[in-house]
């Protein structure tokens, strides 16, 4: 199994890009147990500025052959954290890759999203892309917590 975040944009360094690197960290140690592989983000970036449908193409192409996609979308489910470990479980148990999207600033072309295993929300309202790799990391890591047994997540 291997775990791909995928997303539009660089992450300059900051506090976000230490965030995201801190909640990565301990994902990968507290997966390593739990036969979770450590989550690698892949970052693209549309240089020629042709918006929703260039930024798709380029996601595309960073898409693992048969990995189930989860793409974060405003319109999409929202799971509990408990419902989001108990999917990355089953796909862990089912040996599927998988790869997590994170869009641009003007989110996913529809096609993408439309091709996409599971469409998530981390809520309701709009999240800077940017932020949402730091609630997406924390959530692996909260996920692994959750199947390892952890008080960090409190139910």
């Amino acid at each position: 199994m291997r775990i791909d975040i995928v997303a539009v944009g660089r992450l300059k360094k900051g506090p976000e890009s230490a965030l995201v690197g801190d909640y990565l960290d301990r994902f990968a140690r507290t997966g390593r147990g739990l036969g979770l592989p450590p989550a690698t983000l892949h970052e693209i970036e549309d240089r020629r500025g042709g918006g929703m449908a260039a930024e798709a193409e380029l996601l595309v192409r960073a898409i693992p052959a048969g990995a189930a996609l989860v793409v974060l979308d405003e319109r999409g489910e929202q799971p509990t954290s408990p419902e989001f470990a108990a999917r990355l479980a089953g796909y862990r148990d089912a040996a599927r890759d998988l790869c997590l999207m994170i869009g641009g600033a003007d989110g996913l072309d529809p096609a993408l999203r439309a091709r996409a295993d599971w469409q998530i929300s981390l809520g309701r309202m709009v999240w800077p892309h940017m932020l949402v790799r730091a609630m997406l990391a924390e959530q692996l890591y909260r996920a692994a917590t959750i199947l390892a047994g952890s008080p960090y997540h409190r139910t």
